[in-house]
């Protein structure tokens, strides 16, 4: 059986397809705030070209957030439209998890834009630091303070460099019990709000 896996919270659209845990098609770009344009389209390239039907997807899993307002809706609608409509399970993770190193503690890291970032800090284990904002003095004192930490995302605008994880094959290792949704339908993006 096939799943889905979708990530379109940041710049990427991010499309993939596995089969019994491993990745056989994907589709990745960047399409900063153009991923409604394209998502739905390249999802039916990636199933037409698999050859596969509705019958052969068993489950779906996406990014719910934080990052782009438009992007996060964009891959959570999707993915719960799917899970609904063929009744198949649902799992969600963060948009910032889907960043780390599974090798290491890792800050991950998306621009928020106005001096701020998001992040959250993960291990195997789960989150060791809550997705969160940050302005970006902060956060570099933080990086500052866990030196220990690899840094991942695309973190440029901040003058680093960071880790860069393949989010399809984060999606498809976080397809675990603890990302799956009870109840598809309430399943909501994460937002995270500020006092700016």
């Amino acid at each position: 059986m096939y799943s889905i896996l979708i990530d379109t919270a940041d710049k990427l659209l991010a499309i993939g397809l596995s089969k019994d845990g491993v990745i056989v098609d994907s589709t990745a770009y960047e399409a900063w705030q153009r991923q409604s344009e394209f998502l739905i389209s390249e999802l039916d390239n990636l199933i037409k070209r698999n050859n596969i039907t509705r019958e052969d997807i068993s489950s779906v899993i996406a990014s719910k957030g934080p990052g782009s307002y438009t992007g996060v809706r964009i891959a959570l609608t999707v993915a719960k439209v799917m899970a609904f409509s063929l009744n198949i399970p649902l799992y969600l993770t963060s948009s910032l998890e889907i960043l780390k190193d599974f090798d290491a503690i890792s800050i991950c890291v998306v621009n928020a834009r106005s001096k701020r970032s998001y992040v959250g800090v993960y291990s195997n284990e789960g989150a060791i630091l809550e997705d969160t904002i940050m302005d970006n003095k902060d956060l570099l004192a933080y990086i500052d303070e866990h030196k220990e930490y690899k840094v991942c995302g695309d973190v440029s605008y901040l003058g680093l460099e960071g880790y860069s994880a393949n989010v399809l094959d984060s999606l498809n290792r976080l397809m675990v019990e603890r990302n799956r949704c009870e109840d598809v339908l309430a399943s909501k993006p994460v937002y995270l709000k500020d006092n700016y």
